[in-house]
């Protein structure tokens, strides 16, 4: 597991943590939150740099990290620099191991006769002939072709190389995983899967994320860094929401009386320190005020607080496609779409990676032409269009005031500078050329000059890319009073499920009104996945001959023949196991209740085993929630209290592990279980 004691942590003279002490342990899916500038980023720094990987190197101001000596790590960085290695193999990459056996393996020269039967059997061991396949699988997951296989990563862009470097920690044999906003270039169906394969990883994974959906998804832990703080929960992201917040109206109680308290103390002090014979009490009333522990009131969470102003002017319909086919040159992509958007639509586009949302986008607002239909506007549209271009159309020279300065005509300065305070533009910020700004800063002062301008259409690609949390959810609640049309193209389904009343689907070239919610697009891709990932039995033969060409190691004439010689055995195996099969006659009614008696008698002991694992999981979850309730409590905190604090934690690791351990106790014995019915059938 991991250990924080005590730990403190400084970088270039600013304080970041303090008192940090927490457990990590294996299997867990930890969230790790906060506001942008706590320090998340440099608890992965941290991390890395005590199992001595990592570029920038953190050393501890006070405290102990302990992390197992024979523990990996892969860490997803933020940037991919160019290179001509083709896309497949910077995947295959990530699998230390296996590449390293794999290149030997293809070039003997320097490998003596001894040692390819040992690279043979090692290769074997860590399952290395299905390694390329799961270098495609994840690959297919994340949305690439096979036709980009063998491109070039210098050929991709920064965002599908931020994928590719996903793509390629994912194929670590790591015990630690570092994931570092892994959704942010991700559309909903690769966020979707990269869910699924984080369910299934069975080691510790610790994610930096600003998409509450996708860690209630996955997490089951949040570690949160707040005023030098350290703080683990249990539970994903919404339960954490709601632990905190009961947390913080405690100590708004508790620092509400210790105001007044405090205030007496004041009083008396002001009252009896010129008075002799109540100098002494006076002192006393000092001391007792100085060692007072000073409780933080409960503050307002979210920086920004804009709304978007009613649109001067409106018409229906706005927007209208009819008929229109829809492409580039003479190819059309999509056939035939009809959308009217009117005042009050709040569609949201659903389609796979590459069926046409952006496309269709590029067409609503006139970017694109249609090849044929009709496309018409209203006298009085004002488009408000978001996407990536528009953040990176920004004047990099100039600040926040002086490009809202350029809209807002004789405004006065303090209204602008309230205005943008409204999306956390403040003191030197708003003074600040805006190619010093950050992702999410951009992004804030796009939306800034959009809201600004009062449009009637919202168009929205991908708004929430760079945005934190918090921001995310002002601009659900900003969207949700916005009383034109709104068009949104999303990855967060939480700003989908909340804006959003009709869902239009984008596939096969065709645009359709989508007869569900986001859960049920969620169904609806797993299904698709699975059918298209049912090949034709032929062509995945041959797939799977020219992969072995390429990716496997080479063998000895001797090792292909008794490989060649195993693989006949086999087959002969399974005729006769079949022919048996068809030869064994039915049996009778009382002949398959004396056998469904024997499985039950078969199965007993499992069963039993699996029913008092269950009981005691449960008994276990019951004990948790009681001392979680234990732990809420303000007055525990108090440093008179420390020893009881410290019992509390201690009882809450030990049971977290009991839970863990009778977890994969369950899991193993149903799947136990399970073959034990598929044998007797």
């Amino acid at each position: 597991m991991i250990e924080f004691k005590d730990v403190g942590v400084r970088r270039d003279g600013r304080e970041l943590f303090a008192g940090a002490s927490f457990q990590l342990h294996p299997g867990h899916k930890v969230g790790l939150t906060g506001n942008n500038g706590t320090g998340k980023s440099t608890l992965f720094a941290l991390l890395l740099t005590r199992m001595g990987t990592g570029d920038t190197e953190v050393t501890l101001d006070k405290g102990e990290v302990s992390i197992p000596d024979s523990w990996h790590v892969a860490h997803m960085a933020q940037e991919v620099g160019a290179s001509t290695q083709t896309a497949i193999d910077y995947v295959l990459s990530g699998d230390e191991q296996w590449y390293e056996i794999n290149a030997a393996l293809n070039d003997l020269s320097s490998v003596s006769d001894d040692q390819i039967g040992v690279l043979h059997q090692q290769f074997d061991e860590i399952d290395g002939y299905r390694t390329p396949t799961k270098a495609a699988q994840i690959m297919a997951g994340l949305g690439f072709n096979t036709s980009q296989h063998e491109l070039p990563v210098e050929g991709f862009s920064g965002g599908w190389r931020m994928r590719l470097n996903l793509a390629k920690t994912l194929m670590s044999r790591a015990d630690l995983m570092l994931l570092d906003e892994p959704t942010n270039h991700l559309d909903l169906d690769a966020i979707l899967w990269l869910e699924t394969w984080i369910n299934a990883f069975s080691g510790l994974v610790i994610v930096i994320s600003h998409d509450q959906a996708f860690l209630d998804a996955t997490v089951g832990h949040i570690l949160h860094v707040e005023q030098q703080k350290i703080t683990l929960y249990t539970g994903n992201y919404q339960q954490f929401i709601r632990t905190r917040h009961e947390r913080m109206a405690q100590q708004q109680q508790a620092f509400e009386k210790q105001e007044a308290t405090k205030a007496h103390l004041d009083d008396f002090i002001r009252r009896f320190r010129a008075k002799a014979s109540k100098a002494k009490q006076a002192q006393s009333r000092i001391k007792q005020l100085e060692r007072m522990a000073e409780l933080s009131p409960m503050m307002a969470d979210n920086p920004f607080s804009f709304r978007f102003y009613e649109p001067a002017n409106m018409s229906s319909p706005l927007i209208e496609l009819s008929n229109a086919d829809i492409g580039y040159t003479d190819t059309a992509l999509l056939h035939n779409a009809n959308i009217q958007v009117t005042p009050d639509t709040r569609i949201g586009l659903l389609g796979m990676n590459g069926a046409g949302k952006s496309t269709l986008i590029k067409a609503l607002v006139g970017e694109l032409g249609i090849l044929t239909g009709s496309y018409r506007v209203s006298d009085t549209l004002k488009l408000g269009y978001f996407n990536q271009h528009q953040m990176d159309a920004l004047d990099a020279a100039a600040t926040p005031m002086q490009m809202l300065r350029r809209l807002a005509g004789k405004t006065s300065d303090a209204e602008l500078r309230s205005f943008l305070g409204s999306f956390d533009f403040r003191g030197e910020r708003i003074d600040t050329p805006s190619e010093l700004f950050s992702g999410g800063e951009r992004a804030r002062l796009t939306l800034a000059l959009i809201v600004w301008q009062r449009p009637n259409v919202l168009v929205l690609d991908e708004p929430t890319n760079h945005l934190d949390l918090q921001m995310r959810q002002a601009l659900t609640i900003a969207l949700q009073g916005f009383e034109g049309a709104v068009v949104l193209v999303s990855h967060d389904r939480e700003l989908i499920a909340n804006v959003c009343d009709e869902l239009f689907l984008v596939h096969d070239g065709q645009i359709d009104e989508f007869d569900g919610d986001i859960s049920d697009y969620g169904k609806w891709l797993a299904e698709k996945r699975k059918q298209e990932n049912t090949p034709d039995k032929s062509n995945s033969k041959k797939k799977n001959k020219k992969d072995n060409k390429k990716f496997v190691s080479r063998e000895t004439d001797a090792s292909a023949t008794n490989s060649h010689a195993s693989n006949k055995i086999s087959n002969k195996a399974s005729t006769h196991s079949a022919k048996d099969s068809a030869a064994q006659p039915t049996l009778s009614k009382e002949e398959l209740r004396k056998l469904a008696a024997e499985q039950r008698k078969l199965t007993a002991p499992i069963r039993r085993e699996i029913e008092e694992t269950e009981k005691a999981l449960a008994k276990i979850a019951e004990k948790l929630t009681s001392l979680e309730t234990k732990l809420a409590d303000t007055e525990l905190y108090e440093e008179s209290r420390k020893s009881d604090l410290l019992v509390l934690l201690n009882e809450q690791t030990v049971l977290q592990q009991q839970h863990s351990d009778n977890e994969e106790k369950l899991l193993l014995a149903m799947t136990t279980l399970e073959d034990m019915e598929v044998a007797v059938k």
